[in-house]
This record gives structure tokens, C-alpha cells and sequence, in this order.
């Protein structure tokens, strides 16, 4: 038997393990966000995975310490190693330097993410819902500008649509978590909505409660949600075809959230909307017919849309009109690349 042979077996043994437990931190944060994933291609839910992971364990590390300054800090230090090619051994931090030499990730997406999450420890209020627009832009528009460069879309109407999806997912978690970050002292709610009810938040955030001038501020919030689902929906076709059902799950998955929970109320802050598991499956069945619309089709006619304000900054680091998307050879080619760069590496 080869010796050749025993560490490459050794290093596919320790790549899989590394993507399971990534799949893993994944089921067990957004499960909305794992369902969707299971209609990616492979090719795209490995990276998507990796990605995810390391998102998710940088607000976990935010979340936990007691010193969150200094927590930013070292995530920064560990970007800086990623991008020079030298992760350190944690997990995530592996996965996410596959991810950034294989789909040529901008460091300026991760750093406008953890831009968010500083913003999260100062405190930060948002006064308008342009503001919150900018928050979503860093926290969950970077990830979505991410997921087409994983997609390997590259076009600056696309990215558009794809950033401007992840900032209505993250009004949508805004709208759910009321209650919930209130009890970490938080409002994400505009400060402009809240006071036209007649609502100060710092009073309120004192004494959280539920009421028909709340219901209001949040249903508002989830139709502009809604009016950026749009928005975003009219991008998918200007996907690769196999990535398309699972962008459009996780844009009607998500979607229902918000929809729940205007038919519950819009009571938040006394409970949390989950959609059922049968409902996100029969959403993820509809998905499927996102691969059969055509270009061409009325759907995309808001594609060619300017970008929401808040996510041009991301566009315009990510896209890149002179790389058109790769095809499929390009795509091998390129992996392959990857592969002997690696190996040279290793010998090395």
C-alpha cells in the first residue's frame, strides 16, 4: 500500500469531520437557515456550511464574553491570519480559509460583519429604518453577498438582490425577537416609529410590554420585510439553476415568519413565532419550482434595481463585472488549482 496514500486518506477523514461538525453547529442554530440549505448543490452547501460556521461562532464568542471588546479584537486577529493564508487550528477558522481562497471572498465583507457585531456591543440605536437598514447590511447582507460568491455569481444586480435578501431576514428575526432582546437590553424597533406611537424606548425598555401601539411599530417592520423579499425574489433567476430552489426556500421560509406572526397578533415580546416543521416543508416543496423560471420571466423584471443604500458599500466590493460566472469547466479548473496550490504547500 502507498505510504502517499495514508495522509491524504488522514486529511479527508479530518475535512469530513471538520464539515460535520460544522453541519452540526448549523442544525442546531438556524434551522430554519439548515433546512433551506439541503437544496444547494453539494458543491455550494460545503463552502455555505463553512461560512455559516464561523458566522455563528463569532456572535457565540460576542454573546459569551464578558469582555467584548477584547472579543472583537481577537476575531479580527483571526481574520488577519485567515487572509495571510494561516488559520489558526479552530474549526471555523479552517473552514472559512477554504472558503476565502476558493470563492475569492473581500475581507471587506467580514469586516462589515464584525462592524455589526461592535455595533451590537456599543449599544447602538437605530433612529430610522435607514439605520436599521445599515445594521442589516453588516450582520446579514455581508452573508448574503457571501452566499452568491460561494454561487459563484459575481453580477452587481444580483449581489444587490442577494445583500438586500439578508437584510430582510434580519428585520424578520427583528420583528420575532422583540421581547427577547429587550430582556438583553435591547431595542432594534426605529426610534422615529416607536416615538410617532407615542412610545419612548428607553421608558419602554425599562418596562417591555406588548400593546396595540407596539403591534403597529412591528407589523411595519415586517411589510418592509416583505417589500425587500420582493425585491430580493426578482434576483433569484440570475442564479446558477441548481442554487436556486434553495435561496427561494430560505426567502419564503423566512417570509413565513414574519406572516405568522402578523396572524398571531404581532405579540413578541410574550412569545416567539415558530413556523411549523410540516409548513417550512411544504415551503421548501414550492422552492422547487424557482429552477424552472426562465431569465426572461415578469418575476425578474425588478432585477435590474438599484441597490437598497444601505448595501451599495457590499456591492461594490464584491461584485466584478470583467469575471462573468463560471461555468462548470471553470469551476473544475479552478478547484484543481486550489488542490495543487495546497499540496505545494504541504511539500513545502
Amino acid at each position: 500500500m502507498s505510504t502517499t496514500a495514508e495522509p491524504t486518506r488522514a486529511r479527508a477523514a479530518a475535512g469530513n469531520a471538520e464539515l460535520d461538525a460544522c453541519r452540526a453547529l448549523m442544525r442546531g442554530g438556524s434551522k430554519s437557515f439548515f433546512t433551506a440549505s439541503l437544496l444547494l448543490p453539494a458543491r455550494v452547501r460545503g463552502p455555505a456550511t463553512g461560512l455559516y460556521a464561523f458566522c455563528r461562532v463569532a456572535d457565540d464568542l460576542i454573546d459569551g464574553s464578558t469582555e467584548p471588546e477584547r472579543a472583537i479584537a481577537e476575531l479580527q486577529a483571526r481574520l488577519d491570519a485567515v487572509y495571510a493564508g494561516r488559520p489558526g487550528p479552530e474549526l471555523a477558522d479552517r473552514a472559512l480559509a477554504c472558503v476565502v481562497e476558493r470563492c475569492e471572498i473581500p475581507r471587506v465583507l467580514l469586516d462589515a460583519l464584525l462592524e455589526g457585531f461592535e455595533w451590537d456591543v456599543n449599544g447602538r440605536h437605530y433612529e430610522t429604518i435607514e439605520d436599521l437598514h445599515a445594521y442589516g447590511a453588516r450582520v446579514a447582507g455581508t452573508v448574503g453577498a457571501m452566499m452568491a460568491l460561494v454561487m459563484e455569481t459575481r453580477s452587481a444586480p444580483a449581489l444587490a438582490r442577494a445583500c438586500e435578501l439578508g437584510v430582510a431576514m434580519q428585520l424578520t428575526n427583528i420583528a420575532r425577537d422583540v421581547g427577547e432582546d429587550a430582556g438583553l437590553g435591547r431595542v432594534y424597533l426605529p426610534a422615529q416609529w416607536l416615538r410617532e406611537e407615542g412610545i419612548d424606548a428607553e421608558a419602554w425598555l425599562a418596562r417591555p410590554q406588548f400593546d396595540a401601539r407596539l403591534a403597529r411599530v412591528v407589523q411595519r417592520l415586517v411589510d418592509e420585510a416583505e417589500r425587500l423579499y420582493q425585491r430580493a425574489e426578482c434576483g433569484v433567476p440570475a442564479l446558477p439553476r441548481d442554487c436556486r430552489p434553495g435561496i427561494q426556500a430560505a426567502r419564503l421560509v423566512y417570509g413565513e415568519i414574519g406572516q405568522a406572526l402578523a396572524r398571531a397578533g404581532l405579540d413578541s415580546v410574550n412569545r416567539r413565532t415558530v413556523v411549523p416543521r410540516g409548513r417550512q416543508l411544504a415551503l421548501v416543496a414550492r422552492s422547487l419550482l424557482a429552477s424552472l423560471v426562465p431569465p426572461g420571466h415578469p418575476l425578474t423584471a425588478g432585477g435590474a434595481l438599484p441597490p437598497l443604500p444601505a448595501v451599495r458599500f457590499l456591492v461594490e466590493a464584491a461584485a466584478d463585472e470583467r469575471l462573468p460566472d463560471r461555468t462548470f469547466y471553470q469551476r473544475t479548473v479552478r478547484v484543481l488549482e486550489l488542490l495543487e496550490r495546497q499540496a505545494q504547500r504541504e511539500m513545502a
